[in-house]
């Protein structure tokens, strides 16, 4: 998670990317908590295999420490304009791992709030993307980065929100019609999150 608006920007040296995927396993799922600003509070073992940071290296930085420059800016506007409201958002993320691979997620959010019903941390759960999710996906992102470049994210903003508003769907629901795990794979999802609660 990487929260543009409050986090201060500190500047992470993120490796070059190499072009080399990393193929997520369909039966484990990457697991991180943060708190308000997206400081790594907690991160499973799956997240440290894949990304390729010790569980050391993770806990106490931003989680933008994967973000993959190829991902725009205006989804990460947007996650985060959502999970601040203490609403769940489903999004897709190209994360950057230590050693310049990348690896894509569905991620979705576990908003923990406390007796008062205010916000105090965010739990991330991460798995694997159907195949068919990035032959829609990748390009739309391209071009919003496209867009960024230029213009910057206000307008990326914009753009999203037309291509969405011309389908009639809210981001959200975007995702979910995209990437949702339904049957067996949803029960197995669910399950692995229990795990983690």
């Amino acid at each position: 998670m990487e929260n543009e608006q409050s986090t201060p920007k500190k500047k992470i040296r993120r490796p070059e990317p190499t072009g080399r995927e990393i193929r997520l396993s369909k039966k484990r799922i990457i697991v991180s908590k943060t708190d308000m600003k997206g400081v790594i509070l907690y991160a499973n073992d799956y997240f440290s295999e894949v990304c390729g940071y010790s569980e050391v290296e993770l806990i106490g930085k931003p989680h933008n420490i994967v973000r993959h420059p190829d991902m725009p800016k205006a989804v990460f506007y947007l996650l985060w304009q959502t999970i601040q409201q203490g609403k769940n958002i489903t999004a897709v993320v190209k994360n950057l791992a230590k050693n310049g691979d990348h690896y894509w997620v569905v991620t979705d959010f576990e908003i923990q709030k406390d007796s008062m019903g205010n916000i105090y941390q965010y739990t991330a759960y991460r798995r694997a993307v159907p195949r068919q999710v990035l032959e829609t996906i990748e390009p739309l992102y391209a071009k919003m980065l496209e867009i960024e470049k230029v213009h910057g994210m206000k307008a990326s903003v914009e753009y999203l929100n037309s291509y969405l508003a011309e389908r009639k769907m809210t981001y959200n629901q975007y995702i979910d019609q995209l990437a949702k795990p339904r049957g067996i794979t949803a029960k197995l999802f669910e399950q692995m999150k229990k795990m983690f609660r």
